[in-house]
């Protein structure tokens, strides 16, 4: 039984890790998920090596199995919490006075703001750019200025120029 239990948790570990350095990896950060992969090869060889030494006994397999399957899932879920990049929001609301553009900024959200035309007449469209670890606080902003607004999400890979990204190197993005 104590076999069963170390190969579940090693494969959880290993999983997660190997769903945070895929993550790391895809979101530009190389030489940390070369170190992450370093730790998570060595975990996978022990884990590995342990069923392989014990392929008679089945619940050794079904224990590598759930901890494969519960690793992606606590993976995932520490991702969440990492929150690695930034996203760009763009919003379409009837707020044609630009109200919504003015105090988003005002809270330290790089907006860009324009005249749209809808099928219900005129709108207001903006483009918010901010870090992935504030955007639930963007929508709740959002959603209390204008519970209709109509908002995309899209992952951000590349910026560059602009007065955001130079609040965000300072330090100095929110108030």
């Amino acid at each position: 039984m104590t076999m069963v239990l170390i190969i579940f948790v090693i494969n959880i570990v290993y999983v997660s890790f190997f769903t945070i350095r895929m993550i790391l990896t895809l979101k530009g950060y190389r030489y940390v998920a070369a170190v992450v992969s370093m730790v998570e090869v060595v975990i996978y060889i022990v884990g590995l090596g342990l069923v392989l030494d014990n392929l008679n006994e089945i619940q050794n397999i079904i224990a590598y199995a759930l901890g494969y399957g519960i690793g992606v899932i606590i993976g995932s879920k520490i991702e969440e919490k990492l929150a690695l990049g930034y996203i760009t929001v763009n919003v379409i609301t009837a707020d044609v006075d630009y109200e919504m553009p003015r105090l988003l900024r005002e809270k330290g959200y790089g907006v860009t703001d324009w005249s749209a035309n809808g099928l219900e007449g005129k709108r207001s469209a903006m483009q918010i750019l901010t870090p992935r670890k504030d955007e639930l606080k963007l929508y709740d902003t959002i959603k209390q200025l204008d519970p209709k607004a109509f908002i995309i999400v899209y992952e951000t890979k590349t910026i560059h120029g602009g007065f955001w990204v130079k609040s965000v190197r300072r330090g100095k993005l929110f108030k």
